[in-house]
């Protein structure tokens, strides 16, 4: 830095400059000499000046660095990637099943049929395959890029001047090209022209309603390419296949963890899940096995929509197996199942997943509706339902006894209301001791009440649940809980059930005796609706044990209940009045 001037006069180094002339003085007030201050400032400049135009500077401004992972999937992408997992999933479940339930080799390809239906039918369709993505993240020029690219270097190369035969050779090569594109392509591109075609006539009613729908939040488990959009194609495949399968049986083995449902993430590849988003993954992994009436509404859906659009018709279920499964685990027999048998067949129980598969009902006025309420259920619920039915007319399940007085009513084959309610207590009990009832999710189970078996085989439970498959898994079981060598039982502990007690038969009462209410002459329908009542004890514990079994709610199966037996007196009512007709005609 340069010295300081002093003044001549004082030798001062302190200047100033004065604000109105413009002049260097010193502390004392020195001009300093030799100083010219000189403003080159024109107001009017002439015609030719030139004069220099300040011009904006070509810097460009640096753009906010983002933040987000490039590796993750967003958008169409993601959406298509997140069904590629589902895809997967899907794969993995029906290994499961084949190995599981040893199912035909064709059970695999029915579910691939239905599954590329069932993505035909989302109300969303699935995005194209990203592969101009995948030219782009790779630095490879895009076809129709190319093409522009070589014509204008050969422009270029002329010097821009093209002849008519030039034109014509690039015109031919062009045509070529576009017959040796890929059908699938044009197929693509056309379809696209045709939705943005139809997107402009479309009224503003129409996208309003649009609109509206896209606004409409859904959680999770209601949308239709969720996880439990799996466990409906696999059922419709049962189905088809005439499997005599229920939705309690996928609930059992998903709980159980022989059905990859719960945390599939897991069982993905590296590649695969280092794309997926948090909110991905959470849809990816439920936390609870769905329910039978979730399931069955996917189910019934798309089998409804299959049959409306493609023309493909669901067969009925296999009735007969169900049916007595049903009526074993109520502890029933086989008059039991007989009964009931004959109770679905005059209640016109439909055997189809949706009500618009099966033919209407005869309209004789014109009011008359063409299916019935919960024609929809799941069959299951429609067999236990009719079998409770049966239950209260044989044993009126209202405190009151039945007894019947002729030798040959069905009754008298069917064990005393004691002996069979101790029964259904029983099954229920050795049931809740099995392994799919103790490893359940919603079952408060304490450590501390098992016994040494059954610890054993819920470490092993946790082992396959919380821990990722690989072959180089060490047995972590054996290092931190080793246990003595213990001979093996023929059948795990949770699996032993004890077989059912010989029971004995109802006797026909004495008509000295008191009298007493006949099975079916005395029949109480409990109003389904009413929360403030309550319904008698014989009556919740049949109920109680066959919603748990088919893994609906006790309200659900009373509701169904009532609607059967109201139709069940519309229908008797209809037959007394024929038989009164045909007495009057006869009489007449």
């Amino acid at each position: 830095m340069a010295p300081r001037r002093r003044c001549p006069v004082c030798q001062s180094k302190e200047w100033h400059k004065e604000p109105s002339s413009g002049l260097i003085a010193c502390s004392e007030g020195h001009v300093l000499q030799s100083y010219r201050n000189e403003a080159a400032e024109a107001d009017d400049l002439g015609q030719h000046t030139y004069r220099q135009r300040a011009l904006k500077s070509g810097r460009k401004k640096k753009e906010k660095e983002s933040k987000a992972n490039p590796k993750l999937y967003h958008g169409d992408r993601g959406r298509y990637h997140y069904l590629q997992c589902l895809q997967l999933l899907l794969r993995k479940q029906i290994l499961a099943l084949v190995a599981l339930w040893a199912l035909p080799a064709e059970f695999e390809i029915l579910c691939r049929d239905i599954w590329a239906l069932h993505l035909s039918l989302l109300p969303h369709l699935p995005p194209a395959e990203p592969y101009l993505h995948l030219l782009d993240t790779r630095g490879e020029a895009r076809p129709m890029l190319k093409k522009k690219a070589s014509g204008l270097s050969e422009k270029s190369s002329n010097g821009g001047h093209t002849s008519q035969e030039d034109f014509a050779e690039n015109s031919s090569t062009e045509s070529s090209d576009s017959s040796e594109e890929d059908p699938e392509m044009q197929e693509l591109l056309r379809e696209n022209s045709a939705s943005g075609s139809s997107d402009e006539d479309v009224p503003d009613t129409a996208q309003k309603s649009t609109a509206t729908q896209k606004s409409v939040k859904r959680t999770s488990a209601d949308r239709y390419d969720s996880p439990a959009s799996n466990i409906a194609v696999l059922m419709l495949a049962c189905w088809t296949m005439r499997i005599p399968v229920m939705y309690e049986d996928f609930r059992k083995i998903i709980e159980l963890h022989q059905l990859p449902y719960m945390d599939p993430v897991r069982f993905f590849p590296d590649s695969l899940t280092v794309h997926l988003t948090k909110s991905t993954r959470q849809m990816l992994s439920p936390h609870r096995a769905p329910t039978t009436l979730l399931v069955h509404r996917l189910t019934s859906r798309l089998a409804r929509l299959l049959y409306s659009t493609q023309g493909v018709l669901t067969p009925e279920v296999n009735a007969a197996p169900i049916l007595w499964r049903v009526t074993r685990s109520m502890g029933g027999t086989p008059v039991l199942y007989s009964l009931t048998k004959t109770l679905t067949r005059v209640l016109s129980l439909p055997l189809v997943l949706h009500h618009s598969l099966a033919p209407s009902l005869k309209r004789v006025k014109q009011r008359d509706p063409d299916s019935h309420k919960y024609d929809s259920v799941p069959p299951e619920v429609a067999f236990t339902a009719a079998s409770v039915i049966v239950l209260k007319m044989v044993y009126g399940l209202d405190g009151t006894s039945r007894l019947p007085t002729d030798s040959n009513d069905p009754a008298c084959a069917l064990p005393t209301l004691d002996e069979y309610l101790a029964l259904v207590r029983g099954v229920g009990g050795t049931e809740m001791e099995s392994q799919a009832e103790i490893f359940r999710s919603d079952t408060h189970m304490s450590v501390g009440d098992l016994s040494d078996p059954v610890i054993d085989e819920y470490l092993d439970f946790c082992e396959i649940a919380l821990l990722k498959p690989g072959k180089d898994l060490r047995n972590i079981l054996d290092d931190y809980f080793p246990l003595g060598n213990r001979a093996p039982d023929s059948m795990p502990a949770s699996v032993r059930q004890a077989p059912f007690p010989p029971l004995f038969a109802n006797e026909a009462s004495n008509e000295d005796a008191t009298p007493v209410p006949r099975p079916g002459q005395v029949y109480t329908i409990y109003n389904s609706q009413d929360v403030l009542g309550s319904i008698p004890d014989q009556y919740e514990v049949i109920l109680s044990r066959a919603a748990r079994h088919i893994g609906v709610g006790d309200d659900y199966l009373s509701g169904v209940t009532e609607k059967y037996e109201r139709r069940l007196v519309r229908w008797w009512e209809s037959e007394k009045r024929k038989c009164v007709e045909i007495e009057g005609e006869e009489g007449g």
